[in-house]
């Protein structure tokens, strides 16, 4: 049996309660899961509706895959890239057949799966990533009342010589209990994240640009980029995650303020007159007032990013130097207008945001202009750097942007 005790398993019961953000909460649970029964590689995939055709049908998404031996290969800082694909929940795979039959499947050796069992295994897919997969163990995520939510699939439990060997019983002991309180935590997750999508719903209804795809973009690469810098500044780990969960849901609400513009503003197909244009950067000051009264770090970060993630590194953006709640100009340039924040009077997450957003609105179609090709993208990134965006985010941006790809396919906008 794995080296783990109770006291270890209970303790990471409560630091998985703690964790707000959904897609931050699937990635260390997949991790998690894998200490506990020392597997080297894994991937977790959620339940989502899918348009097949004329009907609309239940698939497993992928959504984070893990692999310790090819992450190795990676230079320091790096993350794994995996391909973002999806399952059938039928019999055809191990994680489709778990998914479908709601049980837990131990399969000693993918390579030797008895001839009456309804599943196979593609073994196409270690062609591809150079890793030989040996032992799988798939468990399903489920609620309380039996709504499946999606599936843990760990693979290669090692031996202390480091070799892969099949799951025990008492491996698949310590996932059920894994996954049951996971599936928890996962569900108060779920109910977070679906109320911030209804306030996001919201800005949409006024704001045909802020959709879902769009904000769970932006909060991707933010996270990304936060990330690697985190890493570049050499922020401890736990420290490092515990911004990561707060950011990436104020990131999310980047844009609430937008419910408090005019739709004449807001659906306008055309470019702002200057008073317009001016309207519309109150949504800055809009969204900063929602958060006035914080009870939370993410009520903080919110406030911040809502505030300033149109701040220029140059001090040109807006709505800059200005109370968010009386309106009072806090210092003034020549007409008596606020002077924008600039440099790193402009706080970091409202710094990172900024890039986040500016880089999915240029890839994205609106209603006045086509998506820009992804070279010209790049180059505007680039040459914004130092002027409208901090020079050191967007060094990050381009050494991460593997990972940032990742997070439009994650995430593709609604056919």
């Amino acid at each position: 049996m794995p080296d783990i005790d109770f006291k270890s398993i209970i303790k990471l019961d409560a630091e998985l309660n703690q964790i707000q953000d959904l897609d931050l909460l699937l990635e260390r649970i997949l991790l998690e899961a894998r200490k506990v029964v020392r597997a080297e590689a894994g991937s977790i995939y959620v339940v989502e509706k899918t348009k097949e055709a004329e009907e609309t049908v239940d698939k497993l998404i992928i959504k984070y895959a893990q692999n310790d031996a090819l992450a190795k290969q990676l230079s320091p800082g790096q993350k794994l890239i995996y391909s973002v694909f999806s399952l059938g929940i039928n019999e055809k795979t191990v994680s489709g057949y778990c998914a479908l039959t709601g049980r837990l499947v131990n399969v000693p050796d993918v390579y030797n799966i008895a001839p009456d069992a309804p599943y196979s295994y593609n073994t196409s897919y270690d062609k591809i990533s150079g890793y030989k997969t040996t032992s799988t163990l798939a468990m399903p995520l489920k609620t309380a009342d039996g709504r499946l939510l999606g599936v843990i699939q760990i693979i290669n439990t090692l031996d202390e010589k480091g070799r892969a060997i099949p799951f025990s019983h008492d491996n698949e002991l310590l996932i059920i209990h894994f996954a049951n309180s996971a599936s928890l935590v996962l569900q108060k997750a779920y109910i977070t994240r679906a109320m911030i999508l209804r306030m996001i719903k919201m800005s949409e209804l006024r704001d045909p640009k802020e959709t879902g795809t769009h904000v769970n973009r932006v909060a991707g690469y933010a996270v990304e980029i936060y990330d690697r810098w985190a890493y570049h500044h050499h922020i401890p780990g736990e420290q490092r995650d515990r911004f990561k969960d707060t950011l990436k849901i104020a990131a999310m609400l980047h844009d609430v303020g937008k419910v408090a513009v005019s739709d004449m503003i807001l659906k306008k197909p055309a470019k702002f007159t200057a008073d317009e244009y001016m309207i519309m950067q109150h949504h800055t000051l809009y969204g900063a007032q929602l958060f006035e009264d914080p009870h939370s770090p993410v009520d903080l970060v919110a406030r911040d990013v809502a505030l300033t993630h149109h701040e220029n590194w140059d001090g040109s953006g807006y709505p800059g130097w200005i109370d968010p709640v009386t309106e009072q100009v806090l210092r003034a340039g020549p007409e008596g207008k606020p002077l924008g924040k600039q440099g790193e009077e402009i706080p970091l997450p409202g710094r990172i945001v900024a890039v986040a957003d500016v880089y999915d609105a240029l890839c994205s179609r609106r209603v006045y202009k086509d998506p820009w090709t992804e070279s010209d993208v790049l180059a505007e990134l680039k040459h914004l750097g130092g002027t409208k965006f901090d020079p050191e985010l967007v060094d990050i941006f381009f050494e991460i942007l593997p990972s940032i790809k990742q997070i439009r396919s994650l995430y593709p906008e609604p056919a």
